[in-house]
């Protein structure tokens, strides 16, 4: 795989063209988490998924490592699907973290990534990786975009640097 600006923007782009697939998947999580956790969560729409693709690729060191991810998982595949099964797996789990931002919104992006991959299936035909890049974007994007509550306001934990 050779990565360059070109390669990237391309990435981007087969990113955010798969809006509809992904945002339909991103509030079906937010739903069932909804439930779970019993909190009020706000659905996303494709304006709003799309542009937390452009944030995220605005990021230079980002957006190479997301192209990189996004680019390996459209393309992997293993005979038999089951030997390969970690490898997606593994790389679907860490496009998840790099797309949902640091601590602690990159473990709920890993932790989210596995509750969306349990509801995601390919097509005859599709790449074995292809369930896992949905679920991985799904994944990285609800947990980046807000709409949770506990992300709308401070931390009550956070301390004024230099207080003694």
């Amino acid at each position: 795989m050779e990565l360059t600006p070109a390669r990237v923007e391309a990435e981007r782009d087969w990113i955010r063209e798969r809006a509809p697939r992904t945002v339909a998947l991103i509030n079906e999580v937010r739903a069932d988490l909804t439930t779970q956790f019993e909190t009020e969560v706000e659905p996303v729409d494709e304006s709003t998924y799309r542009s937390a693709v452009d944030d995220v690729f605005a990021d230079g060191d980002r957006a190479v490592n997301v192209a990189a991810l996004v680019g390996l998982l459209r393309t992997l595949d293993v005979e038999g699907d089951y030997p390969g099964f970690v490898v997606d797996e593994l790389l679907g789990r860490e496009l998840a973290a790099t797309i949902a931002g640091t601590q602690p919104l990159r473990t709920l992006g890993e932790a989210t990534f596995h509750y969306a991959d349990v509801r995601t299936r390919g097509t005859d035909g599709d790449a074995a990786g292809l369930d896992d890049l949905d679920a991985a974007l799904a994944a990285g994007f609800q947990t980046r975009l807000p709409g949770w509550s506990w992300t709308a306001t401070e931390s009550p934990f956070a301390l004024e640097p230099g207080r003694d």
